[in-house]
């Protein structure tokens, strides 16, 4: 790469100032502008840089059998003039997040494949890999920021672009390896970072955003499903608050907390699906107002500072599109914890993560369970 950047902000440089020049980092690469854009950042910064991409499932591979991840990561590296790798996981992922994906969906619960892709794939097996190849470092192009502390700890903090934040799905990180990761894009806004890739000509620079779920084809979750667990639906009742029978659904994995399309009843008023029942396989439906809850429970609590003994305040979302609220965190027994709001919240989905800040520092988050 001949091109200089230097265009680039100071506050660039600010995560790393850490990290002495020509230490060794392996950039995990898709494929796509950010991971390119990170890798191409970290070189010029003085790093030794080699880029590794993930195998992970059968259901991304192209007709010729290769992952479009792994060409363009390919080219990308050949580009930059850098070595790159592959790391076969498929098994591994197979375990950890499809069989996830589908026990939660067919328990009638909304998954978060990303935030366990990222706890044991790409933060836990992949760091492992990049270190015994003698990385000093793993870096992504995720949009957040690490930052050292004046105690010396390493704390993980909101992007600068708050739209492309994506702190939210990496909460369940340990502690530990904060001061083993980079995250060359978190004080970048998206409209800049696509701009520098296209002052570099990265060949990538105009290359679509990757799709949601990367081994889903298309985002039809529900397709994949039938794909894959063909006989696991069982069709049911659709019932109101009281019992009552509306309607038949096609199985609970079909339908989702707050959805309101795609019932197939009618009634004098908007209905929503308000709760899935498992036990009885029932869709349970009513009115918008019945979606608002005031608390709720969760489990498998992951904190990123010292764990509280006593309810404290944060800042709080419970989805990754969401806007963190104001409301407060009881710890109870068995990595658990009682979330309260100040404001009430819509559609509190079993599955989905409820994610704590101060300010824009991380401190933890768990799995929903219930509402409170």
């Amino acid at each position: 790469m001949t091109k200089r950047l230097g265009f680039h902000k100071a506050e660039h440089y600010a995560h790393n100032r850490r990290c002495k020049m020509k230490k060794k980092v392996a950039v995990a690469m898709s494929g796509g502008v950010d991971s390119s854009l990170c890798a191409a950042l970290l070189k010029e910064q003085g790093y030794d840089v080699f880029g590794i991409t993930m195998l992970l499932s059968d259901d991304s591979r192209e007709e010729n059998g290769i992952s479009s991840a792994v060409t363009d990561a390919k080219h990308m590296a050949d580009f930059l003039g850098i070595e790159h790798v592959t790391a076969d996981f498929r098994p591994l992922f197979s375990e950890k997040v499809i069989d996830y994906f589908f026990a939660e969906y067919l328990a009638a619960r909304t998954p978060n494949p990303c935030v366990v892709c990222n706890r044991f794939l790409k933060f836990g097996e992949l760091l492992s890999f990049a270190q015994e190849k003698g990385a000093d470092f793993l870096a992504t192009g995720h949009y957040v920021r690490i930052t050292k502390e004046a105690d010396g700890s390493f704390t993980l903090k909101k992007g600068r672009d708050e739209k492309k934040d994506q702190s939210y799905v990496l909460y369940r990180l340990p502690r530990e390896i904060l001061p083993h990761v980079l995250f060359p894009l978190g004080n970048y806004r998206k409209e800049e970072t696509r701009t520098i890739a296209q002052k570099l000509a990265l060949p990538i620079a105009d290359k679509p955003e990757s799709q949601e779920i990367c081994f889903v084809p298309e985002d039809n979750y529900r397709a994949y499903l039938l794909q894959h667990r063909p006989h696991s639906f069982y069709a049911g009742d659709i019932v109101d608050e009281q019992g009552n029978v509306l309607g038949q659904h096609r199985g609970l994995p079909f339908y989702t907390i707050g959805q309101r399309k795609g019932l197939g009843i009618a009634a004098a008023h908007p209905l929503y699906v308000i709760a899935l029942d498992k036990i009885n396989n029932r869709v349970v439906v009513g009115k918008d107002e019945a979606l608002y809850a005031s608390s709720l429970i969760a489990k498998n609590v992951n904190w990123l500072m010292e764990e509280p003994i006593r309810e404290i305040s944060v800042r709080a979302k419970i989805r990754y599109g969401s806007r963190d609220v104001q409301a407060s965190v009881l710890p109870l027994p068995a990595e658990t914890v009682k979330i309260s709001f100040d404001e009430d919240q819509r559609a509190v989905t079993p599955g989905q993560s409820v994610v704590f800040y101060s300010g824009d520092r991380l401190l933890g988050g768990a799995t929903i369970e219930s509402r409170g």
